[in-house]
């Protein structure tokens, strides 16, 4: 871990500082759209446009980077993040909001694919696991705290708007400062969709429902904050609570998926998700019980991200697996798109009102659990002592952070092989 930190501690301290940021202006919009007068369905609109554009600069962003470098790739778009938050308050629409949340998307995903692979070209076989987990922990970490900053000023201002562009601005610095050399860049050409989904109809399916939950937790639990009444800082405490039960039970979630057979994991894990929201629909008047709800969802969900990837990784060879990875992050990406549209219209009036945010959660859910019973009579399982290593990743992750995954996971078990043989 010491030696991660004092090759990427730069890396990680300018991402510490972006994920604030992201964190702060994703809670912020939500509760300053209900100030606004927006409704549920145009926040939906203006959520889902941040998904738009990270989708299309994951695949931009690496022709940028080959053309221009890391440096100013980074540079650059931290620049334009920063600006848009400021205009946020100035333009107060959806439309401008919408257009600004696709520039705000389109830019943290190259800054994401920039970080990921600054990330791999600082850790190597004896640390790549360390330095995913810390990565990951660096990212949950930022967006709680941006919970707590939401405290530090009035929504209704421009203060939290304001410090939000500040710690973008000053994000890019601790890495254009430091000595640490920009690595070379290369990605692995997508396995075709088809393929994927002949290979791993589990893991595409469940990739697609999952982005649909990843961003109504992420898109869309402030503006149920908002609808449903509650403070300020009762709805950070609530957006916060999701990602403190991510990072809770990552490992130890991680340590099953080693030990059991996969489906029947993803198919408990996504239940328990399942009826944690029907908790928060049912009891979400009581906080305490809000809490216990985005608690369980928030530890049960993103943990599925890295299980289903390990997962389709058992039916791969170690060759396909970095292809794989692009298919699977866009699969992910469509989901996540067309899950805060859903949970908007839903959450709306005339339809099942702010408990419509934990319905559309429930349903995914259940339906990914229905559907891997429903693979498990389809083919036989990988028996537990051939399957893959679990990596823990975070869903806000490029394709690149996830062909790191893949190189831990084939290392390991190449390691693992080894031993096996010398013993």
């Amino acid at each position: 871990m010491h030696q991660v930190l004092s090759s990427a501690w730069a890396l990680l301290l300018g991402m510490g500082m972006l994920m604030i940021g992201n964190g702060l202006q994703g809670t912020l919009l939500g509760v300053r759209g209900e100030i606004e007068g927006f409704s549920t369905f145009q926040m939906s609109v203006v959520m889902s446009a941040y998904f738009l554009g990270f989708l299309g600069g994951s695949r931009m962003a690496p022709e940028m980077i080959r053309r221009v470098g890391h440096v100013r790739v980074f540079a650059a778009l931290a620049s334009f993040i920063s600006a848009v938050m400021i205009l946020y308050p100035t333009f107060a629409h959806p439309i401008a909001w919408a257009l600004g949340r696709v520039v705000i998307g389109f830019c943290f995903s190259g800054v994401y694919v920039t970080a990921e692979s600054w990330l791999n070209n600082a850790s190597n076989n004896e640390n790549r696991g360390k330095a995913l987990s810390l990565y990951m922990i660096v990212q949950m970490a930022g967006i709680v705290v941006a919970q707590a900053m939401m405290l530090l000023g009035d929504p209704a201002g421009y203060d939290t708007f304001v410090l939000a562009s500040v710690l973008v601005s000053i994000s890019f610095a601790p890495i254009l400062l430091s000595i640490s050399p920009t690595p070379a860049f290369a990605t692995t050409k997508p396995m075709s969709l088809k393929k994927l989904m002949q290979t791993s109809p589990l893991g595409c399916v469940g990739m697609f429902l999952m982005g649909g939950v990843f961003a109504a937790q992420f898109g869309m639990s402030a503006v149920y904050g908002a609808r449903v009444g509650l403070t300020v800082a009762e709805i950070s405490g609530f957006v916060a609570t999701f990602y403190v039960g991510a990072v809770l039970l990552q490992y130890p979630l991680g340590w099953l998926s080693d030990r059991m057979d996969r489906r029947i994991l993803i198919l408990l894990v996504a239940a328990g998700g399942g009826f944690g929201a029907v908790l928060g629909m049912a009891l979400g008047g009581v906080y305490g019980f809000l809490l216990v709800a985005a608690f369980v969802i928030g530890g049960m969900t993103n943990p599925l991200y890295s299980l289903l990837i390990a997962y389709t990784n058992d039916y791969l060879e170690h060759d396909d697996m970095a292809a794989a990875s692009g298919g699977l992050i866009f699969i992910n990406g469509l989901g996540a798109v067309a899950g805060p549209l859903v949970t908007g219209w839903l959450m709306g009036d005339d339809v099942f009102g702010a408990p419509g945010f934990f319905l559309v959660m429930a349903a995914l859910l259940f339906l990914l659990a229905a559907y891997a019973l429903y693979r498990m009579t389809q083919r036989p399982s990988v028996p537990v002592e051939e399957t893959g290593t679990y990596a823990p990743m975070s869903p806000s992750s490029t394709p690149v952070a996830v062909e790191v995954a893949q190189e831990y996971a084939i290392e390991a078990e190449q390691d693992a092989q080894d031993d096996a043989e010398a013993a």
